[in-house]
């Protein structure tokens, strides 16, 4: 039985499954906790990527192993492979400015010509999150740092590298799913723009990683870098976690998902390249040779974490009084904009509680409205995404919200139809795992390991609730200066 492993390195930890490369059946997993901030140095996902493969029990038994990980993420490296300064992660706000002034530059100071021609260029609008947009806060911000600026990563471009031994920046990979977050590579063309990097960083000469075919071998470890991980395991070219989910989940045109992580993800896997002007739909490209469209936002289950924090309960307690609210929670409405927002596009924002009366301050409905604005903001990418002609044949609710019984009974009221809800899983880790298992049979296509158990949820439609959510969320900007 020859067994594969798949790797997740997201924000907020690091997990690690091993399955059986021809059934996709769990042998075993392991994980570890990554560092709180939108900052950090890479170094903590390599401990914490060792603890996770030793919780695991090792990898020895291992043939092949992909990474998947967080997308956008900046890692800068010197001449010599050494990380220059902490990576500033998807959820880094600080180059909003940048994100800006680039719109405007290649659109000669017309932002909607801006923004047009960054959506043709590289599938989006340029925000805060994208890669390119922390390269031009570097240069404006450290421009020491800028200077010695030789090779620039992702988070799983980098740790696939040390896996691999980081024989030098030319040795740097990557995949197309991931390359095309980062503002400097088009899904359309499938190549880098380097005129693009050079627009941001000052110059267009550094090492960026080798794009990796889908199901091509990026390498093999190194061995001797991480206990439990011997030389000559195959390695996959890895993928964004968004990708690597949808390559988890065996998701086709025509599905949709919902995924309630750290950050909000609408995606769809579409057999075209997207190019939204409007900036509420990113076009990237996915981990099987076609495109995924998805509209992100920055807030999704810390939401749920915060009225938790605010109402003194846990996730099942909260999830019992929001479904003892009324739908709607008689007028009481969240704008969850806790950490800024991305979709829309406000970095600035914040989050608001709109309809407080003597009747609606109770925890009941303090619950209800967190819930719903959580899924309000969801079912607004949603929208995005079918206006730009995607179907949603099928949606599916994943994440770690979606284990909130409210949210999945909720879940179907605003959307205004049914939601399945697969089981729990590590989807992006699945993923990793799946296109290991792809890369080591040299198949056309991908295993199809299935996916049974998933339940569905439907409930009478409440469109009053989405209405009075973009009543207050617009009204809200207005008073911040965003509308």
């Amino acid at each position: 039985m020859a067994l594969v492993a798949g790797v997740d390195s997201s924000t907020q930890s690091c997990k690690v499954v091993v399955r059986d490369a021809r059934t996709g059946e769990l042998v075993r997993s392991g994980r570890a906790s990554h560092p709180d901030g939108t900052a950090v140095h890479p170094d903590h996902w390599w401990t914490a990527l060792a603890a996770a493969v030793k919780d695991a029990g090792g990898l020895d038994d291992v043939s092949a192993l992909s990474v998947g990980g967080q997308q956008h993420g900046m890692v800068v490296l010197d001449p010599r492979g050494e990380v220059i300064r902490e990576a500033l992660l998807w959820n880094d706000t600080r180059s909003a400015g940048a994100a800006e002034d680039l719109i405007r530059e290649l659109g000669d100071g017309d932002r909607e010509a801006g923004a047009k021609a960054w959506a043709e260029a590289c599938g989006s609008v340029l925000v805060a999150s994208l890669t390119i947009t922390k390269l031009r806060w570097l240069r404006d911000a450290e421009p020491e740092n800028a200077a010695r600026v030789a090779g620039v990563a992702l988070p799983h471009d980098w740790l696939t590298w040390r896996l691999a031994g980081a024989q030098g920046l030319d040795t740097l990979v990557t995949d197309r799913s991931d390359a095309s977050g980062t503002g400097y590579w088009s899904p359309s063309t499938e190549d880098y723009r380097r005129d693009l990097l050079e627009l941001a960083l000052g110059r267009g000469d550094v090492a960026l990683p080798r794009v990796v075919p889908p199901a091509e071998s990026a390498g093999t470890t190194a061995g001797g870098l991480i206990e439990g991980v011997p030389a000559g395991i195959v390695l996959g070219p890895g993928a964004g976690d968004n990708a690597a989910a949808a390559l988890g989940m065996g998701m086709r045109p025509g599905d949709v998902a919902l995924s309630i992580g750290t950050s909000g993800v609408v995606s769809a896997v579409t057999p075209r390249p997207t190019a939204d002007a409007s900036g509420l739909v990113n076009g990237f490209a996915d981990a099987t040779g076609q495109f995924l469209a998805l509209g992100v936002t920055l807030n999704a289950s810390r939401i749920l974490d915060a009225a938790c924090r605010l109402l003194g309960v846990d996730h099942e307690e909260l999830s019992r009084l929001a479904l003892a609210a009324p739908p709607g929670a008689d007028g009481l409405a969240l704008v969850p904009f806790f950490e800024g927002e991305r979709t829309p596009n406000r970095p600035d924002a914040t989050a608001a509680l709109h309809g407080m009366t003597l009747a609606t301050t109770t925890p009941e409905h303090l619950a209800r409205a967190a819930v719903e604005g959580l899924l309000c903001s969801l079912a607004d990418g949603l929208d995005a995404l079918r206006e730009h002609g995607i179907t949603a044949e099928r949606i599916f609710l994943i994440g770690g919200g979606a284990q909130s019984e409210a949210v999945r009974r909720i879940a179907p009221a605003i959307l205004g139809t049914e939601v399945l809800v697969p089981p729990t899983g590590e989807y992006v880790a699945d993923g990793a795992a799946r296109q290991a298992a792809w890369v080591l049979s040299g198949a056309a296509e991908p295993p199809d390991w299935g996916r049974e158990g998933t339940e569905t949820f439907s409930a009478e439609p409440t469109p009053h609730v989405r209405e009075r959510y973009a009543e207050v969320r617009e009204m809200h900007a207005r008073r911040l200066g965003q509308g």
